[in-house]
């Protein structure tokens, strides 16, 4: 179905949504940094977003031929499925929850979600003033 908003949106909001997801499973490991025994949690998604959006580790896109048209985001592709597939996971070696790591994985997070929120911000703005234009 065709959108007032362009498919980034769509994307930035399912990004959103899964950074929000690793905020919560931050904020799970610091209520219980005290919790003998607990092991602190990871919700990683990068590379596999990547793969599904066609894109090598380093984000550039793979092509196999030089003459090849880049590959569409298709908007369709990341359906509940995708989502559930990341589920938040022990990391190895990691015993107990390191309160700076903890701290600093929240900020980049955080940081990372304030730019696409700014990003959905404007494209909300930008279709705002379609409308006000098209009402004169």
């Amino acid at each position: 179905m065709k959108s007032l908003f362009p498919s980034f949106v769509q994307l930035t909001g399912k990004v959103m949504d899964m950074r929000l997801e690793r905020q919560n499973v931050v904020m799970s490991n610091l209520a219980n940094i005290r919790t003998p025994g607990y092991r602190p949690l990871r919700l990683e998604f990068e590379k596999e977003l990547q793969a599904a959006l066609g894109r090598d580790a380093r984000g550039k896109m793979s092509r196999t031929q030089g003459d090849h048209l880049p590959a569409v985001f298709n908007a369709n592709g990341f359906g509940p499925e995708f989502e559930r597939a990341f589920q938040p996971h022990h990391e190895h070696g990691q015993d107990e929850v390191d309160l700076d790591k903890e701290v600093g994985i929240m900020s980049k997070n955080s940081m990372m979600y304030n730019a696409l929120a700014t990003v959905v911000k404007k494209e909300a703005s930008e279709l705002s003033k379609v409308i006000q234009e098209g009402q004169k």
